[in-house]
C-alpha cells in the first residue's frame, strides 16, 4: 500500500512548526515517530494534504527530572524512557509499561508525545498518564496551556488539542513514599495490541493500610479509564488477595468493552478484571516496608 499524495514540511524549530499548524489547520498532520500515522496513511484511513515532520526539533527530545517532576519532550523516543535511569528509579510504573510497547524496533522510532496524542485506549502510555495523574503541555501561535490527563482524552483516537496546537511536553508528578506500582496486560502475541490490562499505584501508611490507590484500565473504554470504584474499595484497607478480588470486581462492574474477532465484550471484561486483580496484588507486594 502507498499513502495518498501530500505536501511535506520539515520545520527546524518549534516556532516554525507552530506557524505551519496555524496555516494548515485540519489539513495538516504532525509526523513524529510515524509508527501509528504511516500505517493509517498506507491504508488510506488518514488523508492529510500536508505532513509536518517534527523529528528535527531537538529541543523536544529531553527526558529530565526537574523540581521533582518528570518532564519528557514530545519527540523523545520511547526507547529513551526504557534506558533512562531516572525513569527506572523514580517512575517505575512508566518504566515497566514501556517494556510492553510493541517491539524494540517500534520503541526506537515511536515517540512519547506521538503515542499520547494518538490517544489509543489500547496503548500503554495514555493509561500510564492516567494512573500517574500526568498532564501535557501544548503550544500554538496563540500561546501555551497545560492539559491534565482527564481533560485530554475525548474518545477513541481523539484528544482535546485544537488543530493548531502541538503537544510539546509530558509531565508526571513525583511518586509518593511507600508506593508500589504494577503494570500488566494481555495480548494474543507479544507486541500485539492489548486485549486488556491495568496500571496500578498503591500508597500505604506506616501500618501498611492503603492511603490512596490509582487504577487505570487498558482497552476497557474509548479512552483510558480510572476505576474509581476499585480505588474506593482499597482505601483504608490492608491489600490482600480478598481486597484485590473485591476491587477488581468493582472496577469492571460498569465497563462495556468493545468486542471483536479477538474476544467478546464479556470476555474482555473478565480479562480486565483478572488483570486488575493481578496488578493490585503485584503492586501491594512492591510497597517499600521502610522509607
Amino acid at each position: 500500500m502507498k499513502p495518498p499524495p501530500f505536501e511535506y514540511d520539515a520545520p527546524a524549530t518549534t516556532d516554525e512548526a507552530l506557524q505551519l499548524l496555524r496555516e494548515h489547520g485540519l489539513e495538516g498532520k504532525v509526523l513524529a515517530g510515524g509508527q501509528s500515522l504511516v500505517p493509517l496513511l498506507n491504508f488510506r484511513l488518514a488523508r492529510p494534504s500536508r505532513l509536518i515532520d517534527i523529528n528535527g526539533l531537538g529541543e523536544l527530545t529531553h527526558v529530565r527530572r526537574q523540581d521533582g517532576r518528570l518532564r519528557v519532550g514530545a519527540v523523545a523516543r520511547q526507547s529513551a524512557l526504557e534506558r533512562s535511569t531516572i525513569v527506572r528509579e523514580h517512575w517505575p510504573l512508566l518504566h515497566e509499561a514501556i517494556g510492553w510497547v510493541a517491539h524494540a524496533q517500534i520503541r526506537n522510532r515511536g515517540t512519547v508525545g506521538g503515542s499520547i496524542a494518538h490517544a489509543d485506549p489500547a496503548a500503554e502510555l495514555p493509561v500510564v498518564l492516567a494512573a500517574l495523574e500526568g498532564s501535557v503541555r501544548v503550544r500554538s501561535t496563540r500561546g501555551e496551556r497545560t492539559i491534565p490527563w482527564n481533560e485530554l482524552f475525548v474518545t477513541h483516537l481523539t484528544t482535546s488539542l485544537d488543530p493548531d496546537e502541538l503537544l510539546v511536553e509530558v509531565e508526571l508528578p513525583p511518586q509518593p513514599p511507600r508506593t508500589g506500582t504494577a503494570f500488566v496486560e494481555y495480548a494474543r502475541r507479544h507486541g500485539d495490541f492489548a486485549l486488556g490490562g491495568a496500571a496500578v499505584t498503591l500508597t500505604c501508611d506506616e501500618d501498611g493500610a492503603c492511603r490512596s490507590a490509582a487504577i487505570a484500565l487498558l482497552s476497557a473504554a474509548p479512552t483510558p479509564l480510572r476505576a474509581a470504584a476499585a480505588e474506593e474499595v482499597l482505601s483504608g484497607r490492608h491489600v490482600d488477595e480478598e481486597a484485590a478480588r473485591e476491587a477488581a470486581a468493582a472496577g469492571v462492574r460498569d465497563i462495556d468493552p468493545t468486542g471483536d474477532i479477538h474476544g467478546s465484550s464479556a470476555y474482555r471484561r473478565r480479562l480486565v478484571e483478572a488483570m486488575v486483580r493481578r496488578a493490585i496484588t503485584t503492586a501491594a507486594g512492591r510497597v517499600p516496608q521502610e522509607v
